[in-house]
């Protein structure tokens, strides 16, 4: 496992980031495909031992059961200072009008319940999930700053968003003298390359690492095109990404497809190896519910793909309708 740096920090992570949405109580949250705790160690634990040190969870994931999972895995498979642990705050956890969103009281309220479930006194980075359009950013900047101070976090970062509002998150920061986000989680894939036009290069410019989710654009570029899973049958979010350029990504998926065979590998590794060459990138987040998918991901960070290949790779691709947001 190769280990770089994230963004413009002294904090060294894996190549791959081990996705924790995969693992969960199924009766809890709105994810009926998650595996139970018993079902998720051995996955955790194969990750640490393939040297995935940088695992990525959030506090709405099965109504906080993966952060449970996660924290128990941690303490019975490493050491919690090799381990760089990230979580989110953004998404509702209960009823009622402080329950959601990023304000003071919502982040202070979220930073400790995440704590407990994962069984640590800190966090290596905490994330905002999404935009709280109904709270100033000063308002969230400067709690985020206070969480980081009282030592319950040691870096901060975004998810996806639009790059104008990255840019007046960090000059917010920047301007009041508070701890600045230090990674963007973002949507980037070879079927959803939007990010490439504003977000990608602002990142790039200000040093700010890139963890991108969903790179494998939730199995469909592991497949053939009309191969389906349980997962994608049921998961209302993910056709709302893919749902208005079928025509584009199968081509794409085809194109995967050909790559793969001609090098005589499993296609997540040519999916994931693009990412894995994209500018800025610093650790894609990739879920695992199958011991192949962590030896695949590992593998992707050793094969490197040719230009005549990505360009291959990339011809097909069409503009797309902004998703992921929300």
């Amino acid at each position: 496992m190769d280990y770089v740096k994230l963004g413009a920090t002294g904090l060294g992570v894996s190549r791959i980031s081990l996705g924790c949405m995969t693992f969960g109580d199924a009766g809890r949250g709105s994810h009926s495909w998650t595996l139970n705790e018993e079902a998720s160690r051995p996955l955790i634990r194969q990750a640490i031992e393939l040297g995935i040190n940088f695992l990525d969870t959030a506090n709405v994931y099965s109504d906080g059961t993966s952060e449970e999972i996660v924290g128990r895995a941690i303490k019975d498979f490493a050491r919690r200072e090799e381990i760089v642990l990230a979580t989110k705050v953004f998404n509702s956890m209960r009823p009622g009008p402080n329950a959601a969103g990023l304000s003071r009281k919502a982040i202070f309220a979220e930073i400790d319940a995440s704590l407990k479930r994962l069984g640590t006194d800190y966090v290596d980075l905490y994330q905002i999930h999404r935009w709280d359009y109904q709270t100033p950013i000063e308002e969230t900047m400067e709690a985020l700053h206070d969480v980081v101070k009282a030592g319950k976090a040691l870096y901060i970062g975004g998810s996806s968003m639009h790059a104008w509002q990255f840019a007046k998150a960090l000059y917010t920061s920047r301007l009041n003298g508070w701890v600045e986000f230090v990674s963007m989680q973002n949507h980037l894939s070879l079927l959803y390359r939007e990010e490439e036009r504003e977000m990608l290069p602002l990142c790039a410019d200000q040093g700010v690492g890139v963890i991108p989710w969903s790179p494998l654009a939730r199995g469909r570029l592991t497949r053939d095109w009309n191969e389906t899973s349980e997962r994608q049958e049921t998961d209302a979010f993910g056709k709302k990404l893919y749902e208005k350029s079928l025509e584009s990504d199968r081509r794409i998926v085809e194109q995967v497809a050909a790559v793969a065979k001609a090098r005589g590998v499993p296609r997540a590794q040519v999916a994931l190896a693009w990412v894995l060459q994209q500018d800025g990138v610093t650790a894609p987040i990739v879920g695992a519910s199958k011991p192949h998918h962590l030896t695949d991901a590992v593998a992707a960070t050793a094969l490197k793909l040719t230009a005549e290949e990505i360009a291959a790779l990339e011809a097909p691709y069409e503009p797309h309708q902004v998703a992921g947001f929300c």
